[in-house]
């Protein structure tokens, strides 16, 4: 693979660096796939294993693009398979963060892109991480990070993130949700050039727990910050609690710029349903920007890299581009 720079999409200049993820997943397939779509529009830097770029290339019948790559050569070819989850994997997917969060500090990229990265592995290599937002917050020591969660037609910011359902509740509290709402609104503002953010919270509870019949959240928790921080916020409408349902609905019609969701699935379900292939994950509260797909590391057809569809991946490629690019003028 040639070590020479694309052209740079001169109405951008941004430099992205791109991450291909679990090796063993299907991070390396849609990262060719969506590089010979988009071929010399970005700059970009991949990070990631010749070999592993090499092999899928191999199963896709493509040439390897030419692209700058920086090879950890991290991957040891006899005990590598694709779909295999793996210790070394997770180490691998581990080391390609820690490799870009150093271009960051060396100032030779200006946004990050993720490809997939398996829970699972990473808990196999011994490192005890949620995911690529626990990592980065540990990594940069952000603590107060958001996911937001976003395609054409919907953003979610999640309150709670990768926790078991049963979990939600004890997670739930009012600092949490204020820090969280205040990490979206500047973030919309910064990223999404958006003066005046409209936003809604969804119920914990099926019907935002019809005042209390159903759970308590909402009247202890919800309405108390939402009354918080209309008095400290100003320009911008919070609406809430609404019933999930409602409250997605009235997001895709246009009356609200993002939905406050209570726990992963709330977000998750509609997202996929309503634009899958356009679907991005972007962390705020980072001092740059991060997108990643809105999928995981498919094992399941990893070893069949046809399969793969690269549109979230470019999705995610071209929101960095987007917001790095608004955060400037912003």
């Amino acid at each position: 693979m040639s070590l020479k720079n694309n052209p740079t999409l001169k109405s951008s200049r941004i430099r992205v660096g791109l991450t291909i993820g679990d090796p063993s997943g299907i991070g390396p397939a849609i990262t060719l796939k969506a590089l010979k779509i988009l071929k010399a529009k970005i700059d970009i830097t991949v990070i990631g294993n010749s070999f592993v770029l090499a092999k899928a290339a191999d199963k896709l019948k493509i040439k390897l693009p030419k692209v700058k790559l920086i090879d950890l050569d991290n991957v040891k070819s006899k005990d590598f398979a694709f779909g295999r989850c793996s210790a070394q994997g997770g180490r691998a997917s581990l080391d390609y963060l820690d490799t870009a969060l150093e271009l960051f500090k060396k100032n030779k990229i200006d946004c990050l892109v993720t490809c997939p990265i398996s829970k699972e592995a990473i808990n196999l290599a011994r490192a005890k991480f949620g995911g690529h937002t626990e990592y980065l917050a540990k990594q940069t020591g952000c603590g107060n990070l958001v996911m937001l969660l976003l395609n054409h037609k919907l953003k979610f910011s999640l309150v709670t993130r990768h926790v078991a359902l049963k979990k939600v509740s004890l997670e739930f509290t009012k600092s949490k949700l204020e820090k969280n709402i205040l990490v979206t609104i500047q973030g919309l503002k910064d990223l999404f050039l958006i003066k005046k953010p409209k936003l809604v919270i969804c119920g914990v509870n099926p019907h935002a727990s019809d005042n209390g019949v159903i759970g308590t959240e909402e009247n202890s928790l919800i309405i108390p910050a939402i009354k918080t921080l209309r008095k400290r916020i100003k320009g911008v409408a919070i609406a809430g609690p609404l019933g999930a349902d409602t409250a997605i609905s009235s997001a895709v019609k246009g009356k609200f710029d993002c939905v406050i969701a209570s726990y992963h699935d709330q977000a998750l379900i509609p997202l996929k349903l309503t634009g899958f292939d356009s679907g991005v994950n972007l962390t705020l509260g980072l001092p740059f920007v991060r997108t990643s797909p809105l999928h995981g590391t498919a094992f399941d057809i990893a070893n069949k890299p046809e399969l793969a569809n690269p549109g979230s991946l470019i999705s995610a490629i071209k929101l960095a581009i987007k917001c790095t690019l608004n955060q400037k003028k912003a």
